[in-house]
């Protein structure tokens, strides 16, 4: 099931995001627009495109949200893949996600340090192997 769930997101993803799924949208809208005179503006007409767009947005979210997981994922491991194959990476950063947002508080102050320490010197600044340690990375 998730294997379909998977393609079946995809391809919704790929035609909505398209230009064609763009102009499908837009000639929706102008024909219920130009259909409200058919219909004296009534109450039924502006339901139509209430519930239309209700439940289009409700089923986008997950398409959207499956899309971006997805694409978190990818990006991640394809990151974790430069860690491992460049000598002298500090492979404890492919479990940052598994941190606390302390944690990660404690890292990126530690980044800026170095970044600060960098800038007013030429020299390279030591790492720290336990990218959770207190002392700067």
């Amino acid at each position: 099931m998730q294997e379909q769930f998977r393609k079946c997101a995809e391809i919704a993803s790929k035609a909505a995001g398209s230009p064609w799924g763009f102009c499908i949208a837009v000639t929706l809208v102008l024909a219920w627009a130009v259909s409200g005179p058919i219909f004296e503006y009534s109450d039924t007409w502006q339901l139509v495109i209430n519930t239309c767009t209700t439940i289009v947005t409700f089923m986008m979210v997950f398409l959207i949200q499956n899309a971006q997981n997805r694409d978190s994922l990818t990006l991640q491991l394809k990151l974790d893949e430069l860690l491992c194959a460049v000598r002298g990476a500090r492979v404890g950063m492919i479990d940052l996600d598994q941190l606390t947002e302390a944690d990660l508080a404690t890292l990126r102050r530690n980044f800026q340090q170095l970044a600060h320490a960098k800038e007013g010197s030429k020299e390279p600044v030591e790492r720290n192997e336990n990218p959770t340690a207190g002392n700067a990375p």
